[in-house]
């Protein structure tokens, strides 16, 4: 499958127009209805939120990076913003604060990297079953009939 990616605006709307955007993926991977498919779709939406709330800068944009190998999904939030994010644990009144909580408890593999202007923040599922990675069209032999003889 073909790695896709998008932009995203700093506006609230941009988190439910990214899950959305990974949704599609999904479903163009064939993993839309998989074990794994709803898991991918809340790590993108916390990982949006995350980059929305606290890694984008007034009059920037966040990215959203999807690729599947037929092995495995693997999700990118690439933001401008500063610092590196970690686990937090929050407390049972807070209304926030559990994004990469949550993230650590459903991917396989996740982490942060660094950038030149910013970070990228990732997350690796396991997810088998799907379409396979598209594959270089073969060149199609010519085809010869039969020849019948009267």
């Amino acid at each position: 499958m073909n790695p896709s990616e998008k932009f995203f605006r700093r506006e609230r709307r941009s988190v439910p127009a990214a899950r959305r955007f990974a949704h599609a993926f999904l479903a163009e991977c064939g993993l839309a209805e998989a074990e794994r498919g709803g898991d991918v779709l809340l790590c993108v939406s916390e990982l949006a939120t995350n980059a929305l709330v606290h890694g984008v800068p007034p009059g920037r944009q966040f990215r959203v990076f999807l690729r599947y190998d037929g092995h495995a999904v693997r999700v990118e939030v690439h933001d401008s913003g500063g610092g590196v994010p970690h686990v937090d644990e929050a407390d049972e009144g807070d209304e926030g604060g559990r994004g990469l909580l949550l993230v650590a408890a459903l991917a396989d593999k996740w982490g942060v990297g660094e950038r030149d202007l910013g970070k990228v923040v990732w997350a690796e599922f396991g997810c088998e079953g799907g379409a396979r990675p598209a594959a270089q069209p073969k060149a199609s032999l010519p085809v010869q009939l039969p020849i019948t003889v009267v």
